[in-house]
């Protein structure tokens, strides 16, 4: 069997692993609790979680969604967000992407979940998320693998420039978030959505930062009238931003030079 398959099934379970740690990050960022000094519990009774609770996913499905011990269920988000995290970590591996994106991957579905549970954009998660992006930024510019001798490398304002597009597009994107919370004074978006706009501005560059920024208000506005038809909102409700923000984001990733493709082959040619 071509090795290739194994070394897929070993990201993607490392994925899953990362994932029920990000879990842990979600829950105690909530609470105000170390998540890496103490062990997990169930948020219901309490009781400490033994090895055998704590297997990603297969714990879940073996234990039918319910806590061993006090018999309350257990949230889809702690299945839904390893193998989200799975999936993503292999998609990265298979078509080559720096090593810097898994990180920023982590924040980005701390951002998702947090914002749609709690309505906030956390600071401790997006100045961090932030500063990896400009490093990812950086070890492009800098291309270590093509380094002679690094005490020969010299940092000349010419090899920034690479830097010019992300950065550009990180503020335009801010900046528009920012008009949009000063005219509505905070009731359409949040402080939050700006500095995640930033972020994205960083991860994407120009233009698949505006392809992101269309598919969020596009699917935004799907969910939000689905929500409204069915009830469970109404034009009054506030709707979290960033998970629709972050979801454009990967989408962008993976297909924001073919949406832009087609959309050029469609309508300009």
């Amino acid at each position: 069997m071509d090795c290739t398959f194994f070394f897929n099934l070993f990201v993607f379970l490392f994925g899953l692993i990362v994932g029920s740690f990000l879990n842990s990050v979600i829950y105690r960022l909530q609470t105000g609790e170390s998540f890496l000094f103490k062990r997990s519990y169930c948020p219901h009774c309490q009781h400490t979680l033994n090895w055998q609770d704590l297997i990603p996913v297969l714990s879940f499905l073996i234990l039918r969604g319910k806590c061993r011990y006090c018999q309350k269920p257990i949230s889809l988000q702690y299945p839904l967000v390893e193998l989200a995290t799975g999936f993503l970590f292999v998609s990265f591996f298979i078509f080559h992407f720096s090593f810097l994106i898994y990180l920023i991957t982590c924040f980005l579905i701390i951002i998702f979940v947090y914002d749609l549970k709690h309505y906030i954009i956390p600071d401790k998660v997006i100045y961090p998320a932030i500063a990896i992006a400009v490093l990812s930024r950086l070890f492009e510019i800098l291309n270590f693998s093509h380094w002679n001798l690094i005490r020969n490398w010299k940092l000349e304002i010419g090899n920034l420039q690479p830097l010019i597009n992300p950065l550009s597009s990180a503020f335009l994107a801010s900046l528009f978030f920012l008009v949009i919370v000063l005219i509505s004074r905070g009731k359409w978006m949040g402080v939050g959505d700006i500095k995640l706009a930033f972020l994205m501005g960083l991860i994407l560059g120009w233009p698949d930062v505006l392809v992101a920024l269309f598919l969020a208000f596009f699917i935004g506005a799907i969910i939000g009238i689905g929500l409204i038809l069915t009830g469970k909102k109404t034009l009054k409700s506030e709707i979290p931003f960033g998970p629709f923000l972050v979801t454009a984001t990967f989408l962008a990733i993976f297909f924001g030079q073919q949406i832009i493709t087609w959309y050029l082959t469609l309508f300009l040619v």
